[in-house]
């Protein structure tokens, strides 16, 4: 039997489940092509899924002890739906992925770096509110 998962069960899941998930169907992506909205990047597949990426990619800088990381992850997972095919949202857990995040100088989190062509096109550090993460992507893509 082959189970079908949704955006938003996948959303309610837990991490170690979603992992599981992930893992047993052996891919970071799931169902897909652009079937969840937030890829998880890790330092192996940084290149391939963000320098490479024909799209700007927004990277999330996070920790799950990151109280502010939490705060954003819902917007961020909104963003990915609403600008979906223009945007790919990617996180990149720190304390899994330690040298991603120090070639990029990242000092605090969250951290959010947007890449075009491969490159930091801008960088946002801190929480900030859905409209002005949305407004600064707008303002770089």
């Amino acid at each position: 039997m082959t189970a079908t998962y949704s955006r938003r069960s996948l959303r309610n899941i837990d991490k170690h489940c979603y992992t599981s998930i992930c893992s047993s169907l052996g891919s970071e992506r799931p169902l897909g092509g652009n079937a969840l909205a937030v890829t998880n990047v890790t330092d192996d597949s940084f290149e391939s899924a963000v320098i490479n990426a024909s799209d700007p990619v927004l990277v999330d800088y996070w920790a799950e002890w990151c109280a502010p990381c939490k705060q954003i992850a819902p917007h961020l997972e909104e963003i990915a739906e609403e600008l979906d095919g223009r945007l790919i949202v990617a996180k990149v857990n720190i304390d899994e992925n330690p040298v991603t995040p120090t070639k990029f100088g990242v000092r605090g989190i969250p951290t959010l770096m947007l890449f075009k062509d491969g490159q930091v096109a801008a960088t946002k550090v801190g929480a900030l509110p859905k409209s002005k993460i949305s407004e600064w992507i707008e303002s770089v893509i």
